[in-house]
């Protein structure tokens, strides 16, 4: 596939300094910036870069279309491929830069001044890539015409929560035909029930983290519009669980009650020193959901052995899922988060000298292609 016409406008072909851009990316070794960029490419400039990155009109919607083809062409799976929408955060100085304000920052583990992308992964098996990102503008930024103005924030960009972004890039990836079997997400994510929700209706299985004080019932209690207590006040129109009927369980102590014979345990990938085996256990459950029983859904226990962590997931997969691939799913986000480190590893994600909205996304969206390369470089060695 040919990502040329990606970097053409109406009046001027970009292609020749996305070419040296992408291969600044690939070279550049720790941090890194335009200069440092120009200085590892011949006949390149630290000009041309930035000009390149931050004024040249080509449109990164365009050349992340692209990939997402190209990357279902070199790795795609309707069945064991899987997309994860993640989050990642870039601490930044001052506060010129587009989306920059104190937040929480997961590189950094705390509330620190940053930018912070939604990104979209791919994964099968042990390949994986990201596949598009976008940055999240806090509310602030987008009711400020001075911030708006300085960054050149788009007049149409309105605010959206991270979950909301990261539904639209799932959307968009289904758009392009990006074939996967499931979507896995965090905790942020997984305790959102409308984009469970979201992603049920649309027909696509997920597997989401939830936390371990998430409620659910492992049998629907009743429920119904009560009658009016006395002959005073207004009759009621909601339902709600009816009295009497039980009440939700935090999934922690639903894992307290287990008996040894619901657990599994399971092989799931080979690590660099052993097999990486995990316990597991699968409950049909109908999460607390608006106060109601939501649809029934999988609960997922599982720790890996010889560890203390607990995670607690959520998923829609069909009833009769066979556990093993259940465990196959509940870890594939192994790979989501070495996807991130790859992207500022090889692909210099986290280094850029860019204040725009534009000049942000067209370096994210030249990091995705520098993965790109380094996976098509890789997948030509291995054949």
């Amino acid at each position: 596939m040919n990502f040329t016409d990606a970097f053409v406008a109406r009046t001027r072909d970009g292609s020749g300094n996305a070419r040296k851009y992408l291969q600044g990316l690939l070279l550049n070794r720790g941090r890194g910036n335009c200069s440092r960029f120009a200085n590892k490419v011949r006949k390149s400039s630290n000009q041309t870069l930035q000009h390149f990155i931050t004024h040249s009109p080509w449109d990164e919607r365009i050349l992340i279309n692209k990939l997402q083809k190209k990357v279902s062409e070199l790795i795609g799976d309707s069945v064991e491929g899987s997309l994860h929408i993640d989050e990642t955060g870039f601490p930044k100085q001052g506060n010129c830069s587009v989306g920059v304000q104190r937040q929480y920052c997961g590189r950094l583990g705390k509330v620190e001044n940053c930018q912070v992308g939604v990104v979209l992964g791919y994964v099968r098996r042990d390949q994986r890539i990201l596949i598009d990102g976008q940055l999240y503008l806090p509310e602030d930024w987008t009711k400020s015409n001075k911030l708006r103005n300085i960054c050149k924030v788009p007049k149409d960009v309105r605010f959206r929560t991270k979950a909301q972004i990261g539904f639209d890039m799932i959307l968009n990836a289904c758009k392009n035909g990006v074939p996967f079997g499931w979507i896995g997400m965090d905790c942020f994510y997984g305790e959102q029930p409308w984009l469970r929700q979201k992603l049920d209706a649309e027909g696509l299985v997920f597997i989401a983290d939830i936390p371990r004080d998430t409620r659910v019932w492992l049998s629907p209690p009743k429920t119904g519009i009560p009658e009016r207590d006395g002959k005073q006040g207004r009759h009621p129109i909601r339902e709600r669980v009816l009295d009497g009927e039980s009440l939700p369980i935090e999934v922690q102590k639903i894992r307290e009650q287990i008996e040894t014979a619901q657990w599994r345990q399971v092989t799931v990938r080979d690590t660099e020193r052993k097999e990486l085996k995990i316990d597991i256990a699968c409950l049909r459950v109908y999460p607390v959901e608006n106060k109601l029983p939501g649809k029934e859904l999988w609960l997922i226990i599982r720790k890996e052995v010889g560890q203390g962590t607990v995670k607690y997931q959520l998923s829609n997969a069909a009833p009769d899922s066979d556990i093993l691939k259940l465990a196959k799913m509940s870890c594939s986000r192994y790979w989501i988060e070495r996807a991130i480190e790859d992207a500022k590893g090889v692909a210099s994600l986290e280094d850029y000298e860019a204040r725009s909205w534009r000049s942000w996304h067209h370096h994210i969206a030249m990091s995705l292609l520098a993965m790109l390369a380094a996976l098509m470089d890789v997948d030509r060695t291995e054949s």
